[in-house]
């Protein structure tokens, strides 16, 4: 997988400063007549070496590199944007169906709110710690070393990463097209073609900047947070009314099912639900001010959420009942038929916009968690270039969507999804107890935040939880998710530990070469050593 990095010209200047280093890379490095120079993959401990000098990267003269333009604002709504996507529209049902009630349902929303702000809380002592883009990738291999970091980064890329973007945008086809078929199933050919539709305009978007990427998340998670609130203040004028049967407290508790089984499932249901609060850490070194901003967009998006989230299912309870909510197959719809009448069309409108958000938002992190990789040498190189131009790293990009499309063969993706149910889970609570091994072995590490002991101990107990209900409650997909997780160790040794013959070597330079040539992109510059 790894892949030998690259130099332009205009970097011979300050490489020829350090003549013994060119004498010992003259065996490996070889210029091409467009002057490009492959050199051996940096070591995966250490940053990749500057491409060219600073001042002379790009025609602009600007240094490249992924620049830092994410806003607070902008971190906020790419948190928010990521978490709300269709499920609290369509499906906000696998709480209700464990519980059994509205009362007991509403306290395991609150409930799994308040566990996931206390990851949340911990991603932001890593992010400022770990100043590094890359997320849970970057702090595995930080703490755990390059194998686990590898079957990390090779799960993601094959099958969470491209299967739940293209299962979203799915979702986004299937309420764009069901106006033109209101009384038969949209057909499969039409979906896929508009979902793949949407993951190359979202593509070309992130191509184009960053800032334009950033400014699609904030539209589309107003839009949905504009549908949410619409959802409960009508839920709330239907509270005035006094009409809540299902609420009151004779009936708000009415068939709770206490069993530690449904607690237990309607909690992983819910916990569920709040997936993607960790997506900002995936892009630290593109925010601004991050020691400011990264901890200040948990903090201001995680409540927000939890309170949407539970604002949403009173709405939803003043008006359903739970057993009708656990049959329904698109909630939001129900509610928009009782309550807007002819305007209900905008709900399906809501739902689909709130997905074409979601997808936005997973398509701009995947991108930069390959391109993590590759920055490490774990992936090829050709994944670790910037656009000289644009800044943003456009070969990453066009793998992820491209990985996403092959989906569209799948013809029963939801099953591929649920074999790796526990995956996110035992990554983020890797990530946690590895930010505790970091307080103890390097105390003296900057930590702009550090959260109470408590917090970090109690959400790594939650996800060893979550591990264990995955396994028991679905055994035999878990253990096949677990074998191919294995998969990655041959990976790792041929792709990445594997010392490649000549010609292995010369063909990855030439494919590096020619993704450099189309893409117009180079590697990421870093500031030359002290010592150089």
């Amino acid at each position: 997988m790894a892949e030998p990095e690259l130099k332009s010209r205009s970097s011979r200047e300050s490489v020829a400063k350090v003549v013994s280093q060119e004498k010992m890379a003259a065996a490996e490095a070889d210029p091409d007549q467009d002057g490009l120079i492959v050199e051996r993959p940096p070591s995966p401990s250490t940053p990749m070496v500057p491409a060219t000098s600073p001042t002379k990267g790009s025609p602009k003269g600007e240094k490249i590199e992924l620049k830092r333009s994410i806003t607070l604002f902008n971190g906020v709504g790419m948190i928010i944007g990521t978490i709300i996507g269709s499920g609290i529209f369509v499906t906000p049902t696998g709480v209700v169906k464990e519980t059994g009630s509205a009362g007991l349902s509403l306290i395991v929303w609150s409930v799994c709110g308040v566990v996931s702000t206390m990851g949340a809380l911990c991603y932001a002592e890593l992010g400022t710690t770990i100043a590094k883009s890359g997320g849970d990738y970057t702090y595995i291999l930080e703490v755990y070393g390059e194998l686990v970091a590898f079957l990390k980064l090779w799960v993601e890329m094959l099958i969470i990463r491209p299967s739940s973007q293209y299962v979203v945008s799915l979702v986004f086809a299937t309420y764009l097209l069901k106006p033109l078929y209101p009384s038969c199933p949209v057909p499969d050919s039409a979906t896929k073609l508009i979902a793949c539709l949407c993951l190359t305009a979202l593509t070309f978007i992130n191509c184009i900047s960053v800032k334009a990427a950033t400014k699609v998340q904030d539209l589309f998670t107003a839009s949905k947070l504009l549908a949410l609130i619409i959802i409960i203040l009508f839920g709330f004028i239907q509270i005035f009314t006094g009409d809540v049967p299902y609420l009151t407290p004779e009936l708000a508790f009415e068939g709770s099912k206490w069993g530690v089984n449904n607690i237990v499932l309607a909690l992983y249901s819910g916990l569920f639900a709040f997936g993607g609060w960790n997506y900002l850490n995936y892009v630290t070194e593109e925010m601004i001010d991050p020691e400011r901003n990264l901890p200040l967009s948990i903090i201001i998006s995680m409540p927000i959420v939890t309170v949407v989230y539970v604002l949403t299912n009173l709405a939803y309870f003043t008006t359903i009942s739970p057993q009708v909510m656990v049959e329904s197959e698109a909630v939001a719809v129900s509610f928009g038929e009782y309550h807007l009448g002819v305007m209900s069309w905008l709900i399906p409108v809501f739902v689909g916009l709130s997905c074409f958000g979601a997808v936005n938002g997973s398509l701009f992190t995947s991108a930069r968690l390959f391109y993590a990789g590759a920055r490490e040498g774990q992936l090829p190189a050709a994944l670790g270039l910037v656009h000289t131009d644009l800044f943003t790293p456009v070969p990453s990009l066009i793998f992820t969507c491209f990985l996403s499309m092959l989906y569209t063969i799948s013809q029963d993706i939801f099953s591929v999804i649920n074999l790796f149910s526990f995956f996110t889970w035992l990554c983020v609570g890797m990530a946690i107890a590895g930010m505790l091994w970091l307080r103890w072995k390097k105390p003296e590490l900057n930590r702009p935040i550090k959260v109470c002991l408590f917090i970090p101990v109690t959400f790594v107990l939650s996800c060893v939880f979550m591990i264990a209900v995955s396994f028991w409650a679905a055994p035999f997909e878990s253990l096949i998710g677990s074998g191919i997780i294995l998969t990655g160790i041959p990976a790792y040794l041929l792709g990445y530990k594997w010392k490649k013959p000549h010609v292995v070597k010369k063909m990855l330079e030439i494919f590096t070469m020619f993704c450099q040539k189309i893409f117009m992109a180079v590697p990421e510059e870093k500031e030359p050593h002290a010592d150089e």
